[in-house]
């Protein structure tokens, strides 16, 4: 199956895409794109893969995706619930090749340096939402105006980085494939102790082989992104249920040492578990 390059499907000569969403689970392949991808949250909730950082999001995020960054979805599946996504293609020359150097728009220069390893806006203000809310009910010309503003708001606002570490390459569909075995069985068994025996065998190389080839194309060991995908789930846990104690968290998140997940998870988040359950409670 080819997954790279995903080609947006567009209707004649429309500069700007607008697509709603309304899946179980949304598209959950391994892919990039040469547009850029700003998508609100409109309802559901689950995990963003992007370049080499894994994400959670929920309901009223919204997502920058930058030009051919690699990316996948994990939505958290609940049963008879859809998840809604609004979203806007676009690229840096839909409107003429100097469109966004023009003077005009410096006020938006924030949002065009960011876009290249995306970010999330997590909770985004009513203002932008009811604009995203708007793009579907509104001519072409209107969903253009809606689009320089909503940009124009989210160079305002305050962003985490989507992607720390961009692959320059565009990954060709023997390796997007692989690329997505892996994801798909460290989301499945995070859980579990993965060995570096098996991931490479689920990659189809040998233990070295898949060590340099992981670092290339992530700038991080296997272990280390493990880790991530571990500590952010943990951290949906600490946030969702507080019936679950951070010891009970530790161990469904694969940590069989308290000192251990404590200690990683200060490391990622810059707090303790304890006092980033009481914050998002």
């Amino acid at each position: 199956m080819k997954i790279f390059p995903f080609k947006i499907p567009k209707s004649g000569e429309e500069p700007l895409i607008y697509q709603e969403d309304i899946e179980i689970m949304f598209y959950d392949k391994l892919h990039q794109h040469e547009d850029i991808q700003i998508s609100f949250i409109e309802k559901g909730e689950g995990a963003i893969f992007a370049g080499d950082t894994i994400s959670n999001y929920k309901k009223g995020d919204i997502l920058l995706i930058g030009s051919n960054l690699p990316h996948v979805f994990r939505s958290d599946v609940r049963e008879n619930e859809t998840s809604i996504m609004q979203t806007i293609f676009f690229t840096m020359n839909s409107f003429g090749q100097d469109f966004f150097t023009l003077s005009t728009f410096k006020s938006i220069q924030p949002f065009i340096n960011s876009s290249k390893n995306g970010y999330i806006l997590r909770n985004a203000p009513k203002k932008i939402t009811k604009s995203f809310k708007k793009l579907k009910k509104v001519d072409n010309y209107e969903r253009f105006i809606l689009f320089l503003t909503i940009i124009k708001w989210l160079s305002n606002n305050e962003k985490e980085p989507l992607s720390h570490y961009l692959y320059e390459k565009k990954i060709t569909d023997n390796e997007s494939n692989r690329m997505q075995n892996v994801f798909e069985h460290v989301m499945a068994n995070f859980h579990k102790n993965i060995t570096l025996d098996e991931i490479s065998s689920i990659a189809s190389m040998t233990k070295n082989a898949f060590c340099r080839y992981f670092k290339v194309r992530t700038n991080k060991s296997f272990f280390q992104f493990l880790i991530e995908v571990r500590i952010e789930r943990a951290s949906k846990l600490l946030a969702d249920d507080n019936e679950l104690s951070v010891l009970e968290i530790a161990e469904l998140c694969g940590f069989n040492n308290i000192s251990n997940f404590n200690r990683k998870f200060k490391e990622l988040k810059h707090t303790s578990p304890l006092q980033y359950k009481k914050l998002n409670l």
